[in-house]
């Protein structure tokens, strides 16, 4: 009885001992599994936490790249409103009418081939389909506004000034709007019929808005003179229908309008181009700045590609895309 109790209770302490060492070697390995994985955890939504906020800050959406955003940027001015309106209207007018008032017409009574029309309606349509995007692009986009702190290198230091205006800093030739309130990098001038000043991020959407408006206005005039002189007259019309019964006054205000606008875009555009070329600005044209802070030399292929962000010539025509600066560290070139 004896022996066997002592061999009772020498199993317990095996077991009790076995017990503790299991604790002893277990539960500090699992201890620190699991401060491991909550450190982890805790750097992980700590990093969350500051990319998502990092996005914010910029505008952008978790999960979509700044660089990849297309923000969006309003002015509030009741007249440009109005005048950004109009140029929606001209646009929807020749957009709707001239179509079917000279091309369907004449199709249906067989005096253009289907070949003629198809490239007619495509180059027309594309034509005014890129000079929306590019309208829309231009009014909406951010053509530079300066942040109230922004980050100025040291070696930058001497290219920047303070603004009387707005008291913030600035790099030169920057400008402060009175419309829209704030300094704009490189600005060349504010434009009421985009609603939106043109600086140096959205100049070479304002270039392409003057390029497609020629070439749609062109396509109007072309279309008009060809109803007027070269198509064969229509018969066997619908009277009763609007655009039969006034089909002569609709085209005169088109023809009327498209010559507006090209004579309009045309010499906007031969501004605007010998402005890049020579390193200037519409304001400092007006003000008559010294060449020793603009007027540098360079060829045309390089200063439409630092204008419109890319050496890649087609991508010059594409209004839906971000524009990359080519250089820094040189007066407007600073990106903040």
């Amino acid at each position: 009885m004896s022996l066997r109790r002592k061999r009772n209770a020498s199993d317990a302490q095996s077991k009790e001992h076995f017990g503790q060492g299991w604790q002893q070697t277990v539960f500090p390995v699992a201890g620190a599994a699991l401060r491991s994985a909550a450190h982890l955890s805790t750097t992980v939504a700590s990093s969350c936490r500051d990319r998502l906020g990092h996005n914010r800050k910029l505008g952008v959406s978790p999960g979509v790249p700044a660089a990849m955003k297309l923000r969006l940027h309003f002015v509030v001015d009741p007249t440009g409103w109005l005048c950004i309106g109009l140029v929606f209207g001209i646009w929807l007018y020749n957009t709707f009418f001239i179509p079917t008032l000279v091309l369907l017409p004449h199709y249906n009574q067989g005096h253009i081939p289907w070949a003629a029309v198809v490239c007619e309606y495509g180059g027309y349509y594309v034509a005014s389909a890129l000079c929306m995007a590019a309208l829309f692009r231009a009014s909406t986009a951010d053509p530079g506004r300066l942040p109230v702190d922004p980050h100025i290198p040291h070696s930058e230091r001497e290219h920047w000034e303070l603004c009387n205006k707005c008291n913030l800093m600035r790099p030169k030739r920057s400008h402060h709007c009175s419309r829209c309130g704030h300094c704009v990098r490189r600005m060349d001038h504010h434009c009421p019929w985009i609603n939106n000043c043109v600086g140096e991020d959205n100049h070479w959407l304002f270039l392409q808005l003057c390029f497609y408006a020629q070439v749609l206005s062109l396509y109007t005039l072309v279309l008009d003179f060809c109803q007027y002189y070269y198509f064969q007259p229509l018969t066997g019309l619908d009277q009763e229908k609007f655009t039969t019964r006034h089909e002569l006054a609709l085209l005169r205000v088109s023809t009327l309008m498209g010559l507006v606008m090209f004579g309009g875009m045309t010499s906007l555009f031969y501004t605007q181009m010998t402005g890049i070329l020579s390193d200037t600005t519409t304001i400092e044209k007006m003000a008559q700045f010294s060449n020793e802070i603009y007027g540098s030399k360079r060829s045309w292929q390089w200063a439409l590609a630092e204008v419109c962000g890319t050496r890649w010539k087609l991508l010059w025509l594409i209004p839906l895309r971000a524009r990359q600066a080519l250089q820094a560290g040189h007066h407007f070139r600073t990106h903040v």
